[in-house]
């Protein structure tokens, strides 16, 4: 079988791995990094025997595939000109900042028969793999994703940053359309939304309540779903899962029966990048897909306006006004 040839578009924080697992997978060969910084890109380039490429548009000429790391706002232009060159993309999430952008990336995909993949991870968490099957049509769900302050990240807000991730998880559970979102939110250390709060109401019955801060003392990456038969509670970090079910044993009163299951020590990132190279090399629908990105993302969206709205019934006269809902960072 002969190997895909990959390359990275910005070899950062996230970049650096994609490439690092390009050079390591059997499906796929490391052709070359390229990022804005050069130093960087020739540290990476050699740690794994792969060409520093002066941008993207001379990487895009030698490789089959992308994986696309940059900041934010910059995925819809750099994925754009991926796929324009006819390039199967990996993007990290989100897909980009506007719905917009989102649904030209993925109507750009299926014109030019490439695959677009949007890298939330979270799909790929052993736990969750291992806790999936367990999971049937809950009626509440209850995220907790909560990390310190770090500059990375900070050119979109904590829902675009964080709670993406979230929102895909839960639109992964089927619920429904969306029929009513309310939602707070406010800047703490950046001058765009730090901590945000939402509730989100589904035609199918099922509401979720989802936390993001990236200003907590904390690290905390929870999920825990309730059913009608009991409710599965999942922590991302510790990859340790319960399931908790009402005891079929007879007895006189009501009773409850745990399990606990562990996920495996498998990468998420690596199984990503494996089936990214999979449905480019079968042709089949990528498991985290651009529609898949974009449902997510407009979904965050509606969350943003509920802030805005929030924000416009709290804001004192004089205060700090909060950047407009989604829009990037300006440094």
């Amino acid at each position: 079988m002969k190997p895909l040839r990959a390359g990275v578009i910005g070899v950062g924080h996230l970049g650096q791995h994609h490439a690092r697992l390009y050079a390591s997978l059997p499906g796929a060969m490391l052709v070359g990094v390229t990022d804005q910084d050069s130093a960087r890109a020739a540290l990476v380039a050699e740690r794994h025997g792969a060409r520093v490429y002066p941008g993207p548009a001379e990487l895009l000429k030698d490789v089959d595939l992308v994986s696309v790391a940059v900041p934010t706002s910059a995925h819809y232009a750099v994925a754009k000109a991926c796929l324009e060159a006819g390039k199967h993309v990996l993007v990290e999430k989100p897909i980009a900042v506007t719905p917009g952008q989102a649904r030209e990336l993925v109507t750009l995909a299926e014109h030019r028969g490439c695959r677009l993949q949007v890298g939330h991870s979270e799909r790929f968490n052993p736990v969750m793999q291992t806790m999936r099957p367990h999971i049937h049509r809950p009626v509440f769900i209850e995220c907790h994703r909560l990390s310190s302050f770090s500059e990375r990240g900070t050119d979109v807000d904590v829902v675009l940053d964080l709670m993406i991730h979230d929102l895909d998880l839960v639109l992964s559970f089927d619920p429904g359309p969306v029929e009513d979102v309310q939602a707070a939110g406010v800047p703490v250390l950046s001058s765009t939304i730090d901590i945000a709060n939402a509730r989100i109401q589904f035609a199918g019955g099922c509401v979720a309540n989802l936390t993001a801060s990236r200003v907590s003392l904390n690290k905390m990456r929870r999920l825990r779903l309730f059913q009608r038969d009991g409710y599965v509670a999942i922590d991302f970090q510790t990859r340790k899962g319960t399931i908790v079910r009402r005891s079929a044993k007879p007895v006189e009163k009501p009773a409850l029966e745990l399990e606990h299951l562990q996920g495996n020590d498998d990468e998420p990132l690596k199984l990503q990048l494996d089936s990214f190279l999979h449905a480019v090399r079968t042709g089949t629908r990528p498991l985290v897909s651009g529609a898949d990105g974009l449902a997510a993302l407009e979904v965050a969206h509606r969350v943003l306006d509920a802030i805005g709205r929030f924000a416009a019934r709290q804001e004192p006269e004089g205060a700090r006004p909060i950047a407009a809902p989604g829009s990037p960072v300006r440094r």
